[in-house]
């Protein structure tokens, strides 16, 4: 039996992978192909190659499938025998095309605890979750264990939250198991909010059962009897494929009362959250679920004492519950194996940016950041250079080539002033100013501040304003200093950690790129030729032969001339859109963008 796996990720159902499978199945069909099946599945991981089809019992891959490549895979492969090798990967250098799935560096070199059954099995088929031993763990747990026994396997596992604070998890549920009260409740937070960061979307879309299983032990091992996933709204397919699995789970008896006879009792409520960053942060997601304004309130009391509805209370991250099963089935030791010696396990990035290979990854703790972004990510687009990785979300900070080597783990990435987060990685190369990223994260995390504490509130946007000044060529002598006091003021006064680590990426693009802060004050330039206010565009007059394309896809009518005769840009006008450099052919090269400081020596 030959199956064929089609992703029906977000990323991939934006590209008419429900058409690739439709035109699949019907031709399969009219082919008479009884010995073939087509299966949807969630997301593969590799979103710079979607749509994806994987084949097996081969394993082969085909990338970047179109719906008019369908009929081509069902004559030429499935009939005649013969791969497409036009859809298989190949890699960003050497351009060598690599047929199968588990050959393809970006695969080869994970290792998927999480994301094993992610592109694997059909997300909304129970029984597919089953095969692969899928609601074993729970009942083990349910079956053979105490509480306790629960509570020490997760503890000798090791195991941290994966939504960023790295809490050992053990520790987390013990104190909610310890804690007195008639009620006691377990939060799934996927409110992932982190820009390039879709790590939780996609596990709930391709594996929702996994989730559904590791709260069910949560609940069993501290006694909680109700759980809720926090889900943003802006995610509607994991909330659908939420809803099937929560259906399908009562209907097999994996919820609700007295679960496989053991008296346990747990249900699920699936919560939309409005898709407020700060609803991240656990006590401002449990009032939004109280129906409050999404607000921090000031720890102690902790969750774990007096949580959702004043009772104790356990939030867990999709990929810390997602960790649980394999836990329980494998044992301790054999998830203490993995990682480093402080942090166990694996770690699960959304890996995006300048990268030749983007898309959902899963790592050993301790992987350098040069494993990931050379190893799996393939290197830095169109071979330039890597200049920089943001990691940890919009807290997180940006570390230069010098730390390239960097373990990445809890006490490495935040001994050189970053963060590991939740999970999101942004690569940047050559051509990104390190200031206009500085500003866009402070511009997203004051935007998303609650406006609860001061420091946080007003802090942020005086860093913002600072910052935008800067990259405008406002930027005064003393504003470097004043950036870094401010970043004291806020990480120290803030009252959760939205406020307490925005300043990172500020801090660290300081701290390693210093340099471009004082081109952009002192100079009046930005070295990287992004800042608009800081940049002009030029015409070479000898070199222009008024093909005139520039003349008419300039929005904003600035370039002047006649056909075959030298244009000009009359900067009064321009908008700095780049549309002239976009279009003026390459054989050519007529037009520049020039740096206004350099410009203004010259002139000197």
């Amino acid at each position: 039996m030959r199956t064929l796996f089609v992703c029906q990720g977000t990323g991939c159902v934006s590209s008419k992978s429900p058409e690739i499978q439709v035109a699949l199945e019907k031709l399969i069909e009219e082919a008479n192909l009884e010995d073939i099946k087509v299966k949807l599945t969630g997301c593969h991981g590799f979103c710079q190659q979607g749509p994806i089809i994987i084949i097996e019992p081969e394993g082969i891959f085909y990338g970047l499938v179109g719906v008019d490549d369908v009929a081509e895979i069902v004559e030429s492969h499935l009939i005649n025998g013969k791969q497409v090798e036009r859809l298989f990967y190949k890699e960003p250098v050497t351009g060598k095309a690599i047929p199968k799935y588990e050959d393809i560096p970006f695969y080869s070199k994970q290792e998927r605890i999480v994301l094993k059954n992610c592109g694997t099995i059909n997300s909304e088929d129970i029984e597919d979750y089953i095969e692969v031993d899928g609601y074993k763990a729970m009942e083990k747990a349910l079956e053979d264990m105490i509480p306790d026994e629960v509570i020490e396997e997760v503890k000798a596992s090791g195991l941290r939250g994966r939504g960023g604070a790295g809490f050992p998890t053990g520790l987390k549920w013990q104190f909610c198991r310890d804690a007195k009260g008639d009620q006691k409740y377990l939060i799934c937070n996927a409110d992932e909010g982190d820009p390039g960061a879709f790590m939780d979307r996609s596990i709930l879309e391709a594996t929702p059962h996994s989730v559904i299983e590791g709260m069910v032990i949560a609940g069993y091992a501290f006694g909680a009897t109700k759980g809720y996933i926090y889900v943003r709204a802006e995610y509607p397919l994991a909330i659908k494929r939420l809803k099937i699995a929560i259906d399908q789970a009562r209907e097999r008896g994996y919820l609700g009362e007295n679960i496989l006879d053991s008296g346990h009792d747990f249900d699920l409520i699936l919560f939309e959250g409005a898709g407020a960053f700060v609803c991240g942060e656990e006590t401002a997601l449990m009032a939004s679920i109280e129906g409050k304004r999404g607000m921090p309130r000031p720890r102690p009391p902790y969750p774990a004492v007096s949580g959702l509805f004043g009772k104790p209370t356990t939030i867990n991250n999709v990929k810390s519950l997602s960790l649980i099963s394999p836990i329980i089935l494998k044992g301790a030791e054999w998830f203490a194996s993995i990682g480093t010696e402080k942090s166990k396990g694996t770690a699960v990035f959304a890996l995006t940016g300048n990268i030749s290979n983007s898309g959902l990854i899963e790592v050993p703790m301790g992987t350098t950041l040069r494993e990931i972004i050379y190893g799996i990510g393939g290197g830095i687009l169109d071979g330039k250079q890597f200049k920089a990785v943001q990691s940890g979300g919009p807290s997180g900070g940006c570390l230069p080539a010098s730390h390239l080597d960097t373990p990445v783990d809890y006490e490495n990435m935040a001994a050189v002033g970053s963060i590991m987060g939740s999970g999101g990685m942004v690569v940047m190369d050559e051509d990104t100013c390190m200031v206009d990223v500085a500003r866009y994260f402070l511009d997203f995390t004051q935007k998303e501040s609650c406006g609860e504490c001061g420091p946080c509130r007003l802090g942020t946007k005086q860093m913002l304003d600072i910052l935008t000044d800067i990259t405008e060529g406002k930027g005064k002598p003393t504003d470097i200093d004043l950036l870094l006091e401010l970043s004291d003021a806020i990480k120290t006064g803030s009252l959760c950690a939205l406020g307490q680590t925005a300043p990172n990426p500020v801090l660290t693009t300081i701290r390693y790129f210093r340099e471009e802060y004082e081109a952009h004050i002192k100079e009046g330039r930005c070295p990287a030729l992004v800042c608009k206010e800081l940049i002009d565009y030029k015409i070479d007059a000898e070199k222009c032969v008024g093909c005139h394309l520039c003349f008419n896809n300039c929005p904003v009518d600035a370039i002047t001339g006649d056909v075959r005769g030298p244009h000009v840009i009359e900067m009064e006008k321009c908008i700095k859109c780049g549309m002239c450099l976009e279009v003026c052919p390459e054989n050519f090269s007529a037009v520049d963008k020039i740096s206004k400081g350099i410009e203004q020596e010259a002139a000197q």
